[in-house]
């Protein structure tokens, strides 16, 4: 790939000399593809957008990149975002020294100040991750779903970022710390937001199906699972009914943010729908799975004691199905719990896990609770 950068003014003056150095770069790597950084790139004309226009023709896979807002403008306004893939220049962002708030599977969670937070992917390359939960949060927002929006992309050192406003909110897992004696108030209003998520119906294929993705993990699993179980295990997830209520799919008091007494969900790049179950499952395993075998897992990753999230978990249970019967309550976790030991078995195979020792405890401790739990469980539905 060749990547050139326009600098400075390109207008009728210069335009001439900038497409004979254009063309003399090309034809050092005729085969390769062109990348126009725009980054120094102040003003451009009409002459030199012929410029482009005739670079394009020679090469039809030519990028436009780092453009700034003002360059940007002329190129929507002349349709050329239409024709050529033209990327926006990012403001840079550093999260040195900030708070980390929150931790998932795709990035951290920082707080730049009082009032904006970010979220920084691990993957280099997240542009469409990002823009892709830009639009399922916009989406739950739409639907009505309390959800903080991001504003505005950053580079974050050699990747991106989102950032988003929220005012002096502090996020359920830092206040429940700071006040373990209201944690009855905070998991009353942690459930209400979770009721209002599982209420809200979707348009099918606006979001993921979280039955699909399961079945695709029972399916990885055949191999490492008895036959009798894998076969179990699939027969279940496929009776799951089809349902098209939104689901949050990593729903732990890190991800609700408090403020001004409303309640506000983030790291949207998870939301999916489907039955409740699936939700119920990854619930249990940030709580309690993902720390069964270290408890130090769940402390370091949701900020209190793996009492307190025993707790939330079993108050979680009784606030949302409404009830106190042990047997009605225990009946649900179990199947939560099948469908999050697959989830963990899966995730542990797929990172090499089994190469530790940790992770081959982990895999031997999802295979036992699947094979105590597959044989008593008739239905995943509740």
């Amino acid at each position: 790939m060749l990547t050139a950068a326009l600098i400075g003014h390109i207008d009728s003056s210069n335009a001439t000399q900038a497409e004979q150095e254009l063309d003399g770069l090309r034809q050092q790597a005729p085969e390769a593809a062109v990348v126009l950084d725009l980054e120094r790139l102040t003003y451009i004309s009409s002459a030199g957008l012929r410029v482009i226009l005739r670079l394009r023709k020679a090469k039809p896979e030519l990028r436009l990149i780092n453009a700034s807002p003002e360059v940007y403008e002329i190129l929507e306004m002349t349709g050329f975002t239409e024709m050529i893939p033209v990327e926006k220049a990012y403001r840079r962002l550093s999260v040195e020294g900030c708070e980390v708030i929150g931790r998932g599977a795709n990035g951290q969670v920082y707080r730049l100040d009082p009032d904006t937070i970010i979220k920084v992917y691990l993957n280099p390359d997240s542009l469409p991750d990002i823009h892709r939960e830009r639009e399922l949060a916009r989406r739950a927002f739409v639907l009505g779903v309390p959800t903080a929006i991001p504003y505005d992309v950053v580079k974050v050192g050699d990747g991106y970022g989102s950032v988003f406003e929220l005012l002096s909110a502090k996020s359920l897992a830092k206040l429940i710390a700071a006040a373990p004696e209201k944690l009855d108030e905070y998991v009353g209003i942690y459930v209400d937001l979770l009721k209002k998520i599982h209420a809200t119906e979707v348009r099918p294929g606006d979001m993921p199906d979280m039955k699909a993705v399961a079945l695709g993990w029972a399916s990885d699993l055949r191999q490492w699972l008895p036959a009798d179980q894998g076969e179990k295990l699939s027969a279940l997830i496929q009776a799951v009914p089809e349902d098209h209520h939104m689901l949050h799919g990593d729903y732990h008091i890190k991800n609700v943010m408090l403020q001004d007494g409303e309640a506000l969900l983030i790291d949207m790049d998870t939301l999916c729908m489907g039955h409740p179950v699936f939700e119920f499952a990854s619930i249990f395993l940030a709580y309690l799975g993902f720390g069964e075998l270290d408890h130090s897992v769940a402390e370091s990753f949701l900020g209190v004691s793996y009492e307190t999230c025993q707790a939330i978990w079993e108050r979680t249970l009784r606030l949302y199905f409404g009830t106190e019967d042990a047997a009605r309550l225990d009946d649900v976790a179990a199947k939560a719990k099948v469908i999050g030991y697959a989830r963990l078995l899966r995730r542990t195979l797929r990172r090499r896990r089994l190469e530790t020792d940790a992770g081959q405890a982990v895999i031997d401790n999802c295979k036992a609770r699947l094979a105590e739990l597959l044989p008593r469980t008739d239905t995943l539905v509740f």
